[in-house]
């Protein structure tokens, strides 16, 4: 059975610029046939545009999925550096990752369907996880603005991308719609239980095999 995506003509709408044809030409294609099996030619000839015109807005194939990443981490960064300062690192980063899913998934269908075909292909897996650590990295910079020491701010960085993903994943998977904010303080809540040390009994006093 395949597993590729059908694709809905209900699902993003698209604006009219040669940028935006080529997004959507790319989704089409991407969920009919699968990443792999689709050339630049192809998309370019479904949004009646020349191999020339994708190349000045895209670097390859892969990247028209990922065209949003740069205004994505630039809002994420703005929000760290703006959270008030009392605020702890892990949750100024939390809360602004938060509000960049939020935007993201807004985008509905077109954002599952994008990370689906992502799941489907370890070239674009490879590329989306480039991408994660550049956000890692502009946050912990972010961070280190703050105050906070770098080693710190790397690890926090770390652990806020990945409750994250974490928490992307589950709303791509939900079979209901389903808010991404509870789904991010969710999955940061769960690692907070996981860093937790574990609560035990009292411990007995060991038993002496000395007779009086």
């Amino acid at each position: 059975m395949s597993s590729r995506i059908p694709y809905d003509r209900g699902m993003p709408r698209w604006e009219s610029g040669a940028d935006t044809r080529l997004t959507r030409a790319a989704y089409e294609l991407y969920l009919e046939r699968g990443f792999e099996a689709v050339t630049v030619a192809e998309i370019a000839a479904r949004a009646g545009l020349t191999k020339r015109t994708f190349f000045r807005y895209f670097d390859d194939k892969r990247e028209v999925l990922f065209s949003g990443a740069p205004a994505f981490q630039a809002s994420v960064v703005d929000a760290v550096v703006a959270a008030p300062e009392d605020v702890a690192p892990i949750d100024a980063v939390v809360t602004a990752l938060a509000a960049g899913g939020t935007e993201l998934t807004g985008i509905g269908e077109g954002a599952r369907a994008r990370q689906h075909l992502i799941e489907q292909s370890t070239d674009l897996q490879e590329r989306e996880m480039i991408k994660m650590v550049a956000l890692k990295e502009a946050i912990a910079t972010a961070l280190q603005g703050r105050g906070v020491p770098a080693t710190t701010a790397g690890l926090t960085a770390q652990a806020g991308v990945t409750v994250f993903q974490t928490a992307f994943e589950r709303w791509a998977h939900a079979e209901d719609p389903v808010d991404f904010t509870p789904l991010i303080h969710q999955a940061l809540d769960e690692l907070r239980v996981a860093i937790q040390p574990v609560e035990t009994g009292p411990r007995r006093p060991a038993r002496s095999s000395r007779r009086s």
